[in-house]
């Protein structure tokens, strides 16, 4: 499973490498949470992602990881089997009362990727869509608010809309990397709309998209990038580092949905990415994005 998180430096929005683990823009306070949650979500992502398991048996340790959450939760003992993610972990809940609820989401949308995957189910719509990421990547976003003591409803829905934008983003910066492995993450309705069936969606050698695939990736881009407009305002809300690092987040999505345009949106055949070469733009971005809430 794919899912972003906020970047120091704005790296693609892929897995949580882009959480910003002992950032230079974190209050240094706050990173030991910021990293225990990054090593809750990251480990959970490689039970459902990494290695030769099949699918029962990923069912079976994030069931188990789950299990290990709840009794941190509640300081009950955990099974051992990842102390280095549930001692740090259990400091920051009991420091920084973080919510159980959102933790236990992200396992949630990790399980249900896997079962949906296996399945070989599709999602039906947009709204469908929308729901694994709140599950999916949506917590991300509300946890480090949580950690700044933002919790009004329109910073909350800001944050919602950004986070799910960076998911959606991913998810067609992927599709060369998702389409191979069974993961089918294009909206089964917007697929009907641009008179495309799943098996219609080719990737790799010899199977060049078609121009109605090709179509189908610029409406998901031109979706995506509204939603982030949605939640861009909150970077002019939150003061100081937070708002500076918000700001990378949301500039390093929008530039996966240009290279992503760039390439004629045909990401089925190559999968875009950024680097350390795209840093000096994003950061100028960034800053303008600062200059223009001055009045």
């Amino acid at each position: 499973m794919s899912s972003p998180a906020p970047p120091a430096v704005a790296p693609p929005p892929t897995h949580y490498e882009n959480f910003p683990v002992a950032s230079w823009l974190c209050p240094p306070r706050l990173r030991p949470p910021i990293a225990a949650i990054y090593g809750f979500a990251r480990t959970a992502d490689d039970i459902a992602d990494e290695g030769d398991d099949g699918p029962a048996q990923r069912l079976a340790d994030l069931h188990a990881f789950g299990a290990d959450l709840a009794a941190t939760a509640r300081g009950l003992p955990i099974s051992g089997r990842w102390p280095e993610v549930f001692g740090p972990l259990a400091r920051a809940m009991r420091d920084f009362a973080l919510p159980e609820t959102l933790l236990a989401d992200l396992l949630s949308a990790f399980v249900q990727d896997i079962e949906k995957t296996r399945d070989g189910s599709r999602y039906a719509d947009r709204a469908e869509l929308l729901d694994y990421c709140s599950r999916s990547a949506n917590p991300v976003g509300r946890l480090l608010l949580h950690l700044y003591a933002v919790d009004d409803a329109v910073a909350l829905a800001q944050s919602d809309a950004i986070c799910s934008a960076l998911q959606l983003a991913n998810f067609w910066q992927d599709l060369s990397v998702d389409l191979p492995r069974g993961r089918f993450y294009l909206p089964l309705a917007d697929c009907a709309a641009h008179r495309l069936a799943p098996e219609d969606v080719r990737h790799g050698p010899g199977h060049p998209p078609t121009p109605e695939a090709i179509a189908l990736v610029r409406s998901e881009v031109a979706w995506t990038r509204a939603l982030m407009a949605q939640g861009a305002p909150l970077v002019h809300r939150l003061p100081g580092r937070i708002g500076w690092e918000l700001r990378l987040v949301v500039q390093g999505g929008l530039r996966i949905l240009d290279k992503i345009e760039a390439q004629g949106f045909d990401s089925f055949s190559r999968r875009p990415t950024i680097g350390a070469a795209d840093a000096p733009l994003l950061a100028w971005r960034a800053f303008r994005m600062r200059r223009q809430s001055t009045p």
